[in-house]
């Protein structure tokens, strides 16, 4: 059944609704990192300059700079991504004309001439499903028509059913919506030659020590994309960045415009890969996980089935009349996320952010009032 790829969590929020539809952690950015973007505002009349972001970042992986890219959000690492692989990609070479001023009229036309990017185009792209339908999207945009692996309930990854001849694969972990952290070990099995397997790893330092984590390692054709929106609440920023092959990610820099990350994501990027920054995300996501077992206890007491091994921000939940309470629960001030527009799953599933103990109390409240309320 076609489901619409481009529904996300933001657009179940409205006013005086308690967002627990969005997985964006509350109550950030912390203060210091406030502060720190507030001074980077002094250099914003100058062009942004990301090599030193950029070095701070591969460091922090154990890469070099010519293996990570900064992006705006991971969503414009997607987009690049499909289109260099999609070979749909071109650039601008130098002007034919030496000297030719470029804002002289026509100069597009008359002294520029098109070059394809790089020769990567694929033939088998393939998404395993259920997970963040923007990989897709960013696929079927440039034309590349995906087949889907669909995970059976508990959404535990099975390597064997990824076909052999695919030669692109797009996994999260852990993955959106289900919360689930697939073994490093199995992804890694993926890998080969003649294939790019990418992983997206925007809910990666949700799990302390990041143990599933393969953004250090170095395989046949891997990509790894980051955000850093999640934890440190910059979803309005856009910040996050991509990790792969140097040949990769020289194609997706050509294909990114000019000076695409702002002056003060580029400061977010060296501040949130701090020792300090860590440290602080490290001793959250042990804090996230007691409240995220309050959470999924609650919803399992009031029948519903929570997605088991839940390591994410977020819960995967499967409820009767789960778009019904849904409404209801609207009606009541809060805000779930439809998990219907995720291939895979059905109309009786939602998404839950993982919140306060005090908002979690009101939701389930509110969530066994609206059960309440539904017709014998």
């Amino acid at each position: 059944m076609p489901v619409d790829l481009r529904h996300h969590g933001d657009s179940e929020v409205g006013p005086g609704l308690v967002d627990l539809a969005v997985n964006v952690r509350q109550g950030m950015p912390p203060t210091w990192l406030r502060d720190l973007l507030v001074a980077s505002l002094s250099e914003i009349s100058a062009y942004p300059n990301a090599d030193h972001a950029t070095r701070v970042v591969a460091a922090h992986h154990g890469r070099d700079p010519e293996e990570v890219l900064l992006t705006v959000g991971a969503a414009e690492a997607f987009t690049l991504l499909a289109r260099v692989l999609a070979g749909r990609e071109h650039v601008l070479t130098e002007p034919a004309e030496p000297g030719l001023a470029l804002s002289k009229p026509g100069w597009a036309e008359r002294a520029l001439s098109e070059r394809s990017l790089v020769g990567l185009p694929v033939s088998r792209p393939v998404v395993v499903h259920p997970q963040f339908t923007e990989p897709e999207a960013a696929l079927r945009a440039v034309g590349l028509v995906p087949d889907r692996v669909l995970l059976p309930d508990p959404f535990v990854l099975d390597a064997s059913l990824v076909p052999d001849d695919a030669d692109l694969v797009m996994i999260g972990n852990p993955t959106n919506p289900t919360s689930v952290l697939h073994p490093a070990a199995t992804i890694a099995s993926l890998a080969r030659e003649g294939r790019y397997l990418v992983v997206d790893e925007a809910f990666a330092d949700c799990v302390p020590g990041e143990p599933e984590s393969l953004a250090s390692a170095r395989l046949p054709g891997l990509v790894v994309i980051r955000s850093l929106t999640k934890t440190w609440g910059l979803a309005g920023l856009r910040i996050g960045y991509v990790i792969g092959p140097p040949e990769l990610i020289a194609a997706m820099r050509e294909a990114q415009p000019l000076w695409a990350v702002s002056t003060p994501a580029l400061a977010a990027a060296e501040a949130c890969v701090s020792p300090r920054a860590q440290a602080e995300a490290a001793a959250w996501a042990r804090e996230m996980a007691d409240r995220r077992r309050v959470l999924a206890d609650g919803l399992t007491d009031l029948g519903g089935y929570v997605v088991p091994g839940a390591q994410g921000s977020f819960l995967c939940v499967r409820l009767p009349h789960a778009l019904r309470l849904r409404t209801l629960l609207r009606e009541r001030g809060f805000a779930v996320r439809r998990a219907d527009t995720f291939p895979g799953l059905g109309p009786e599933w939602l998404r839950v952010a993982v919140r306060d103990d005090e908002t979690t109390a009101a939701f389930l409240a509110a969530l066994k009032e609206a059960r309440d309320d539904l017709p014998a």
